[in-house]
């Protein structure tokens, strides 16, 4: 079995970050925006993790990444965290093609979510999925997850406005203080 583990995002994962995106561009161009070049080199990563540590640091953001056999292999990120009446956050995650298939998107969320309810102290967290993308809908359902809503032409990828289906999790956690 293969271990996964995750941890927060660290500048020096800028390389191995920029390669594996760089790698999987093709294969994600369906699911993810269009990006700058620059997005995919280690300077481009290096500005994208400074931005995400930033947003850490005000409590707007956990930014990890999936680590398994010691590699960083994708990344799973916490983040627009509401606190007050909401406290809440989204859930954002992908694991290289590389790796999939192995079980570390569903231990990473399973994970991710250990840190919104233990450490961030959220009572909520959302996620939105393609509605084609149904591996994703399976381990949001898998880590109890509910779909609340599809909202049409939400979010532009691939040279089109797609639909996706919005998740919901309540947590213990979350009250405000």
């Amino acid at each position: 079995m293969h271990t996964t583990s995750i941890r927060l995002v660290e500048p020096s994962d800028g390389p191995v970050l920029a390669d594996l995106l760089a790698r999987d561009k093709q294969a994600y161009v369906r699911w993810l925006p269009a990006r700058p070049t620059e997005f995919y080199t280690p300077d481009g990563q290096a500005s994208v993790i400074a931005s995400l540590l930033a947003s850490h640091a005000q409590g707007l953001a956990w930014p990890g990444v999936v680590v398994s056999e010691g590699n960083v292999i994708g990344q799973v990120t916490i983040s627009s965290i509401l606190r007050g009446p909401f406290q809440k956050g989204f859930l954002g995650y992908w694991v290289s093609s590389l790796h999939q298939g192995l079980g570390h998107t569903g231990r990473a969320v399973g994970l991710a979510l250990r840190v919104a309810e233990d450490e961030l102290d959220l009572h909520r967290l959302e996620a939105h999925t393609q509605l084609e993308n149904l591996a994703s809908q399976a381990i949001l359902r898998k880590h109890g997850f509910r779909a609340w809503g599809i909202a049409h032409e939400h979010f532009y990828a691939d040279g089109a406005w797609r639909d996706e289906m919005f998740w919901e999790r309540n947590l213990t956690g979350g009250t405000p203080s």
